[in-house]
């Protein structure tokens, strides 16, 4: 904490305002405390705070694909072998995690200098007078949702942290605590959306500002985690029905939008004209040959590129997940889908899979002149012969960049998906015992997969269709529940959501303690993972951080 400090001074006497291609500024000087206060300056402090999103590091990565992805049983960290980047190996498998991993305390910092940036941008706006800036309260709902972003990023792979707004002096920083019960945390993120509802506007002139439907989003996805309420040891005791209530209200704005499914899931992972779409709601925005070194780039990604295109086959998809696509009878084989591995040429697939996952002998991100081969696995013994689609691009593509030993690329990361919050709200509808009205929002879903083929003409074992109560399936509370959570799988896979997912849900123990022992019989290092319950639904707080504050941060349960 105490460099989050030095870091915090800084921006707010002496920042650098950084290029960012959705703002449409150029770059600007090294600004003092009196500067900031005139109207152009303040405008700066918003985009540094704005810059932030992409101010992430391959190990330290804002998508949070290790923690998401890695520590679920979608995917397999990758890579050289099992220690290259160790901890990650370790975080995969759920044993011998330690509190001083640099990664862990490396994402924490990152994490709290972007909250920083949004304090310091918080508290000129604040004391700002309206007269001399006619968007004031417009960019403070901008920063309100930023702040509620970082924080429920922070919130997922740390679970107990700090909450530091624009009203605390930066030398009470390091004296705030992290012991807030779990339900507080989730009321004080919720507010920094509702704060941003209150005051966004429903459109912005500017590709890449937050707006009312985005804050909405989030509003839903936050009361959603927050309705499942978890105990001082990370036991889900109860799903609060007034919780629920809210994602329902929140959720029904963004239904209420002008944002909606793509025609083809394809259009929310492609560049160029496809990006910021009807489905995206809120989205990182990268660039290229913006007056900077590389580019703002996907650095939070870079490590999943195959060999065969680059470096370095991280963030690879497991062979359970490839298995979950498996259907039977357009549905999804529930009971039988990991027996066999995947054989295109005996299993029918929901089409999702060509999207999601890259296939030896397929073509690679839809050119059908650039076949994904087997030897461009850096140790399919080990990791298999999958990879990752959904973040990368065709190597033709003009937004593909060589950050040698790298490649990146300036596509836009999607945040938040509207597909996402229609099952959001199925979710809600579900738990709330109205699970007849979460079908059709559950069906519109694999409609749009089953529409999703205008970029896969090669795919010709296709099967998937929605479900038909009391003709192939009997659409109850406990049905529904599994096929929600089924969907939300097939749907996100790889996009960093899943391992939160099981956790909220309170099934992480039973389903990766399981994933380890099948999955292990394909990948032998697996045998070595156990989770346990109570205390690996959060990655310890980093020991460096509880140093910093002299002992004020406590460490999460089983982790002492």
């Amino acid at each position: 904490m105490k460099k989050l400090k030095n870091i915090s001074i800084i921006l707010l006497s002496l920042f650098l305002v950084v290029s960012c291609n959705f703002l449409d500024q150029d770059p600007q000087g090294i600004l003092n405390e009196d500067q900031v206060k005139n109207p152009n300056q303040i405008e700066g402090l918003v985009t540094a705070a704005y810059s932030a999103l992409g101010n992430d590091h391959y190990d330290k990565p804002f998508s949070l694909w290790p923690y998401g992805n890695v520590r679920s049983d979608d995917a397999y960290k990758g890579g050289n072998a099992e220690n290259d980047i160790l901890n990650f190996h370790y975080y995969e498998i759920s044993e011998n995690i330690k509190t001083d991993f640099g990664e862990a305390d490396g994402l924490w910092f990152f994490l709290f200098e972007a909250i920083s940036r949004t304090n310091s941008a918080l508290g000129v706006l604040n004391s700002s007078e309206a007269d001399n800036l006619s968007n004031r309260n417009v960019r403070i709902g901008e920063m309100h949702f930023l702040r509620g972003h970082f924080y429920f990023l922070m919130k997922m792979v740390f679970g107990h942290i700090p909450f530091v707004d624009e009203t605390i002096p930066l030398d009470d920083y390091d004296k705030i605590s992290n012991d807030l019960p779990n339900d507080e945390q989730w009321t004080r993120i919720c507010n920094d959306f509702k704060k941003a509802y209150d005051l966004l506007p429903e459109t912005q002139s500017q590709v890449g500002r937050a707006n009312k439907y985005a804050a909405a989003a989030y509003l839903a996805k936050s009361y959603l985690f927050k309705a499942y309420r978890q105990d001082e040891k990370n036991n889900v005791i109860e799903i609060n029905k007034e919780d629920l209530e809210n994602v329902l209200i929140y959720s029904q704005a963004v239904m209420n939008s002008p944002y909606e499914l793509e025609p083809d899931f394809a259009n929310n992972f492609l560049p160029g004209g496809y990006q910021n779409g009807v489905e995206s709601i809120f989205a990182i925005q990268f660039s290229k040959d913006d007056g900077t070194m590389y580019g703002r780039l996907n650095w939070s990604d870079v490590l999943s590129l195959p060999m065969g295109l680059g470096c370095c086959d991280f963030h690879k998809p497991s062979q359970n997940l490839v298995n979950a696509y498996k259907t039977k009878a357009g549905l999804p084989d529930f009971d039988d889908f990991d027996s066999e591995n995947y054989n295109s040429e005996l299993d029918v697939v929901d089409p999702r899979l060509y999207h999601t996952v890259a296939l030896p002998g397929v073509p690679y991100k839809y050119n059908e002149e650039l076949i994904y081969e087997e030897s461009w696995n850096r140790n399919p013994t080990t990791y298999g012969v999958y990879a990752s689609l959904k973040e990368n691009v065709d190597p033709s593509c003009d937004c593909f960049v060589n950050i040698d030993p790298f490649y990146g690329n300036s596509k836009n990361r999607i945040e938040l998906r509207y597909s996402d919050i229609v099952l959001i709200r199925a979710e809600a509808l579900i738990e709330l015992r109205r699970e007849q009205e979460a079908l059709p929002l559950i069906n519109s879903i694999r409609e749009r997969a089953k529409k999703s083929t205008l970029f896969i003409p090669y795919a010709k074992n296709l099967s998937i269709d929605t479900y038909q109560n009391g003709i192939n399936c009997t659409w109850n509370y406990e049905f529904a529940q599994k096929a929600l959570q089924w969907e939300r799988r097939l749907e996100l896979a790889m996009e960093g959501s899943r391992f939160f997912d099981l956790v909220r849900w309170g099934t992480a123990d039973k389903v990766l303690n399981n994933f380890f022992k099948s999955e292990s019989k394909r990948r032998s290092y697996l045998g070595n993972g156990k989770f346990d319950k109570n205390k690996d639904e959060y990655i310890p707080i980093p020991q460096q951080q509880i140093n910093f504050t002299e002992g004020i941060y406590k460490q999460n349960p089983g982790w002492n």
